[in-house]
């Protein structure tokens, strides 16, 4: 079985390596983007694919899908810090070749998702099964809306600029304005900087003149 670790954080890959070679036969890649990740993908037997989706470069769940069409026996696990309700309840009917996991579950949920993924069997974590459950008749997302601080950072967001240099420009500290995209994200239920700017864009937070998407 080959895992390959798409996930732009050093620490985490670490981490992911460690429980995969647990396995029996596992064998462990790291992929730095999709394009790297497409090449590898036909050449593999008996792949599981686990994405940290919010930080690697898939625009949409759509982009998402569209692979998985294209490689249906591979199995994804899904391994993210913060994801929208819409893209877990999307994600999970596109059917049981994908997992979730939370940065935040345990080790042991963690493992016992990739060991099912040798079986090619879905596994959901409990912040992700309580969070379907409690959006199960809630419906669209309440819309929040964003303070002052948040839309000029999704502004700088959506001209593309990363997290280290909105903080240099702003003289705040990196984790302040990761909090803020967080926060963003969590308030526009996306997942990713794309995804965030065509929301606002459609919703008028954001000048359409100002961006191309």
């Amino acid at each position: 079985m080959y895992y390959l670790l798409a996930d732009n954080q050093d620490i985490t890959r670490i981490g992911l390596e460690a429980l995969c070679l647990r396995m029996l036969d596992a064998q462990v890649k790291y992929v730095s983007n999709k394009a790297e990740l497409l090449q590898l993908l036909p050449r593999l037997d008996k792949v599981t694919v686990i994405l940290d989706y919010s930080l690697f470069d898939f625009d949409d769940v759509n982009a998402l899908s569209l692979v998985h069409q294209r490689f249906p026996l591979v199995h994804w696990i899904i391994f993210s810090d913060e994801l929208s309700s819409d893209f877990v309840r999307r994600i999970v009917a596109e059917g049981g070749s994908f997992s979730i996991v939370s940065k935040n579950s345990e080790i042991g949920e963690i493992e016992e998702a990739i060991r099912l993924a040798m079986r090619h069997e879905r596994y959901l974590c409990r912040l992700t099964t309580e969070q379907l459950l409690s959006n199960t008749a809630a419906g669209s997302p309440a819309h929040h809306s964003l303070t002052k601080t948040e839309v000029e950072i999704l502004r700088e967001i959506a001209l593309g600029k990363t997290t280290k240099e909105i903080a240099a420009e702003r003289f705040s500290s990196f984790h302040t304005v990761n909090t803020h995209r967080k926060n963003i994200f969590r308030k526009l239920d996306v997942n990713t900087a794309y995804e965030a700017t065509k929301y606002a864009l459609r919703a008028g937070l954001i000048d359409a003149s100002d961006y191309y998407i």
